[in-house]
Order: structure tokens, then C-alpha cells, then sequence
């Protein structure tokens, strides 16, 4: 059959589905049954088995339910209230006060865990009850934890970041330290559109939140952020000394967190198992939509979707700025259904011959590519960082979208940049 017709067939089956209040993962089941039964010669049953097992049993997703734990555990502690006294001060003359609390503390989870569903849950955990309580406005709350938690996939360490090294044969190391400047720009620019948003809607942000101090009561203000650095250096120090993993580290976390939660006595019985209870029932949704992704990405595997697309692009024989142009879009594309790591996964073996043709640097197309998958994160119908934000707030998936849509155009202001201003993912490494 023809791919066009497919692709469409499997896109009305998605939104039907979705628009019929069935479950996001049932959702995505639904759409890979179709695709591979129905398009297919391949039997379902094994192909479904195999896939939701091997989605399901993966030492890397050990890490978020132990990091979604974490903020569970600093939510219903004094922890993250502290946070947010601490670094008041610091923010609060900012236009746009506290919101950037959301994104310098996404910014510095990133660089603990790697994931970015894990950045957005936990830092949401502790940020939108805060938040709400002062009366911030709802809609940039939920876009700058949205926006921000895509950090996660390029501030390293990056999960994504090492598949692609792994696939293009490229070195880590240097991949990882290539994203620093790249992730500082998008902290900039995000920063930059709450402060611009805040001065011309001054009656939408609390007044109450501006706090006058001296330097020197802000430092003393200060104090109280010491236990949340001190989980923040454990959970970063187990990991670049070599002690533990970065999925190891999540479980260091937990217990650094029980910890400081005890020793500041707001740890109780009653709070352990609320904690516990609220990571289960968030992770347990997390992992069935990640189930149906995986089952997902196998049916476009299998009818050869993703593939015969790569082809396709390839035989345009397109300028690189042209060829980046249409390969934003067609990542853009599959990033409304696929994960970022599928998406890295399925086209690089055919997109990488193209990009060494066009000249183009693959550590920087590594970087490039993260930006955009980044994206996806905040596209329905597959944006992980919607669902989470979903879970997390109670409202409905296209509102989360809407709120997170400036965010989305601001990474796309960050992939044209790195475009045009390539050293920012190049310096770097070139130091090394």
C-alpha cells in the first residue's frame, strides 16, 4: 500500500481514538495493532509480547520512577518549600519572580538525571504546589515546566546523547560537554521570554513575591537551600566519581532524600507511604505509555514508514541548509508519535549518509538532532512531558500543549540558531 495512505490511515486512528477519551497508551496500542495487522504480514501477539516486555524491563527506566520517588518525597517535605525560600530572594526583582525558579531548577535537575520526563515530574512536583499557593498564573507555570523539563535530554548526562554516539560511532565525552553551551542558551532564551512575558502582564504576576533585601540578608536567606544542594551535589557527585550510575544515583537520591526529609523532621510515616503511593501511580502511567510507544515505534518499523521517509528526503539531492529545513520538519513529524530515542533509533543508519555528504560536523547533528527531538517532548499526540504535566496538574492534554506552545517556538528559535551559529556545539568540543 502507499506510504502516503498509511501514514494518514494511522493518523485518523490515533486521533479518533484519542478524541474518544480512551487512554493516551490504549491509544497508542490501538494505532500499532492497526498498523501491523492490518498493513502487515507479521503476527501480532509475538510482536506485542516481546516489545511491551522489553519496553518494560530496562534497567534505564529503573532511573525514573526512583527520580519521580525523589520529588514525591521533597514534595511533602519542608524541602522544597525551603527551595523556594532560598532562592526568592535571588529571583524575586526578576520580571517574572518565582517562575524562573522552574527553569534554573530544571536546568540543574537536568544535569542529575538525563531524562526529561524525569526532570519535568520531579521539578513539577515541588514547583506547581508552591506556585499555585502564591497565585502565579497557570498557563506559564505549566509551559516553563514543560519548556524546561526538555533539558533533561540535552544538559548531560543525556540518555539520548549516548544513543547516538553509540549509533554514529562518535565519542561521548564529547557529545556531552557539546551540549552545555547549547543548554545554556536555551535557559537564556527561556528566562529571557518569562522576564519579556512578565513586563507586559504585570497585573498576572504576584506583587507579594518581591522582596527587599540586602545582599547579605539574601545570602542568610540562603542557608535554607543547603539540603536541596547537598542532594543535588550526592546524586551529581555519585555519578561523575564513578560511585553509581545514573540510574543507580536515582535510588542515591531517594535515600539522600529520606534523609534530609528526616533530619529536618518533616519526614513521618503518613508522608513515606503518600510518597511512595503518588511515585507508583505516577510511574505506573509513565511506563504504560512508554509500552505503547515502543509497540508503536515497531509498527512503523515494521511498515516501513520511517525508512521509506529517510529515503525519500535523501533523493531530493537538497543543500544542507535545505536539507536541515525539511529534516526539522520530518523530525517534527515523528516526534508527534514516536520517542526521541525511536526517532534517533530508526533514522540514523539512512539520515547519516546524507549529513556526511553535506559536510555537515555529526558531533554538532547530535546536538541539532536532540534540540529537535526535544520538541516532541511537548507535541501531542506522543510528549512525554505533557503527560507528566498532565498527571501532574489534572487538566486536559491539549491544554498542557497550549501552554507549552511558546516554548515549543522558542526551541525552534534554538535549532536555528545552532544552524546558523554552529561553534555553539562545536567550541567546545574543539578544546578538548
Amino acid at each position: 500500500m502507499d506510504q502516503l495512505v498509511l501514514g494518514l490511515t494511522m493518523v485518523v486512528v490515533m486521533f479518533a481514538l484519542l478524541g474518544s477519551s480512551v487512554w493516551v497508551a490504549l491509544s497508542l496500542f490501538g494505532v500499532a495493532l492497526v498498523g501491523i495487522g492490518v498493513f502487515t504480514a507479521t503476527e501480532v501477539g509475538p510482536a506485542l509480547s516481546s516489545t511491551v516486555w522489553g519496553a518494560s524491563n530496562s534497567w534505564e527506566l529503573a532511573a525514573l520512577p526512583m527520580f519521580i520517588w525523589m520529588g514525591e518525597i521533597l514534595f511533602r517535605s519542608r524541602l522544597s518549600e525551603d527551595m523556594f525560600t532560598g532562592l526568592a530572594p535571588w529571583v524575586s526583582r526578576l520580571p517574572g519572580r518565582l517562575m524562573h525558579v522552574n527553569i534554573l531548577g530544571c536546568g540543574i535537575f537536568a544535569a542529575v538525571s538525563g531524562s526529561s520526563a524525569a526532570t519535568a515530574a520531579t521539578i513539577g512536583k515541588m514547583a506547581i504546589p508552591e506556585l499555585k499557593k502564591r497565585g502565579y498564573d497557570e498557563r506559564l507555570m505549566v509551559g516553563t515546566l514543560a519548556g524546561s523539563g526538555t533539558l533533561g535530554l540535552l544538559i548531560p548526562p543525556s540518555i539520548i546523547l549516548i544513543v547516538y554516539g553509540v549509533a554514529t560511532d562518535q565519542s561521548i565525552a564529547r557529545l556531552f560537554i557539546a551540549g552545555v553551551i547549547p543548554g545554556a542558551v536555551l535557559v537564556s532564551l527561556f528566562m529571557g521570554y518569562v522576564a519579556v512575558w512578565a513586563l507586559l502582564n504585570p497585573d498576572r504576576v504576584p506583587s507579594l513575591d518581591r522582596i527587599k533585601m540586602t545582599f547579605l540578608e539574601r545570602i542568610a536567606a540562603a542557608r535554607s537551600l543547603i539540603p536541596v544542594v547537598l542532594l543535588i551535589i550526592g546524586v551529581i557527585g555519585a555519578i561523575y566519581t564513578g560511585f553509581a550510575s545514573p540510574t543507580e544515583a536515582a535510588a542515591v537520591g531517594v535515600v539522600l532524600a529520606l534523609f534530609l526529609s528526616w533530619i529536618t523532621g518533616s519526614l513521618s510515616r503518613e508522608s513515606f507511604t503518600h510518597a511512595l503511593m503518588g511515585a507508583t501511580r505516577t510511574s505506573c502511567m509513565i511506563a504504560f505509555i512508554l509500552a505503547g510507544a515502543a509497540f508503536l515505534t515497531v509498527a512503523m518499523g515494521f511498515t516501513g514508514i520511517p525508512r521509506n521517509l529517510a529515503t525519500w528526503i535523501g533523493e531530493m539531492n537538497l543543500s544542507p541548509y535545505m536539507l536541515l529545513a525539511v529534516l526539522t520538519v520530518f523530525f517534527m513529524v515523528l516526534g508527534c508519535f514516536l520517542d526521541g530515542i525511536s526517532v534517533v533509533v530508526l533514522t540514523t543508519s539512512v539520515i547519516l549518509p546524507m549529513i556526511e555528504a553535506a559536510g555537515l560536523d555529526l558531533i554538532w547533528f547530535g546536538i541539532y538532532i536532540v534540540i529537535v527531538v526535544e520538541m516532541s517532548q511537548i507535541t501531542p499526540p506522543v510528549g512525554f512531558n505533557l503527560f507528566v504535566l498532565q498527571s501532574l496538574t489534572g487538566k486536559d492534554i491539549l491544554y498542557v500543549a497550549r501552554c507549552a506552545l511558546p516554548f515549543f517556538l522558542l526551541l525552534l528559535s534554538a535549532v536555528a540558531l545552532v544552524i546558523v551559529f554552529p561553534g555553539l556545539a562545536t567550541w567546545l568540543p574543539a578544546q578538548m
